[in-house]
């Protein structure tokens, strides 16, 4: 018995030594890097063209204040965007859905319940279930993912990559940082300063008060309308990646 005792002593600290190990190796050891995933085709950050098209971007909707508002602006300039939805939320707000639908906007997954941190097989289970809110309220099957606060391990795009979705980020200069209410001309200025072709730009449409992210897109999208850029969404964006790919491809 005494010498059990003495065996658990060592034992146990070296049991949670070891897990901890591999939680920090899972967690943190698990980016195998920007340009490796690109080059897999599994990660979007942006793209490279010379195209004046800019994609913009959306989180954590729908909302039933704002999300209108912003469909009313973005409709105002006919510009197209990518809405990364929050399954909960599109069961609460189901016209609000199918209006960005029928208003040819993309209809994307942002989760279910926005877990800040959960399992790999848990995090599958959220995307199936917003996967089947938005097709049965709208008939449309999304197929870009992006993950809450843009986290992800190695085994969670291999998870998602092998359920048929693309993983969406955003450019690394286009976080608009607007959860934050940074004040409207902050927002405007990150987007304006840094837009450049290919961009994807990110917003938010829930999660809080988002009534200066749609004053934002008030003077952001005449302006960029100005400098010429077209919106798109991150689909037609990726058809852009591909023809230009093949291109490059038929150069060689």
């Amino acid at each position: 018995m005494k010498l059990l005792k003495k065996l658990m002593l060592y034992i146990v600290p070296f049991c949670i030594l070891a897990a901890s190990i591999f939680f920090v190796s899972e967690r943190f050891s698990a980016d195998k890097g920007r340009k490796y995933y690109e080059e897999a085709g599994q990660i979007l950050w942006e793209i490279k063209t010379n195209e004046k098209i800019i994609a913009l971007t959306f989180d954590d909707g729908p909302h039933k204040k704002y999300t209108p508002e912003i469909l009313d602006v973005l409709n105002k300039y006919n510009a197209t965007s990518t809405f990364f939805i929050v399954g909960e939320n599109a069961e609460k707000n189901p016209a609000v859905i199918q209006r960005m639908y029928e208003e040819g906007h993309e209809l994307a997954i942002h989760t279910y319940t926005h877990p800040l941190r959960t399992s790999i097989p848990n995090l599958l289970k959220e995307i199936k279930k917003t996967h089947e809110t938005i097709y049965g309220i709208s008939g449309y099957s999304p197929t870009l993912f992006r993950p809450v606060e843009g986290q992800y391990t190695d085994g969670m795009i291999d998870a998602v990559a092998k359920e048929g979705y693309k993983v969406v980020m955003w450019s690394w200069h286009q976080d608009t940082m607007d959860w934050k209410s940074p004040g409207i001309n902050k927002i405007v200025n990150t987007v304006l300063k840094g837009a450049k072709e290919g961009n994807i730009v990110l917003f938010h449409e829930g999660g809080g008060d988002r009534g200066q992210t749609v004053k934002a897109l008030e003077k952001i999208l005449p302006e960029l309308e100005k400098q010429g850029y077209k919106f798109v969404t991150v689909s037609e964006l990726l058809e852009v990646q591909k023809a230009t790919n093949k291109m490059e491809n038929n150069k060689k």
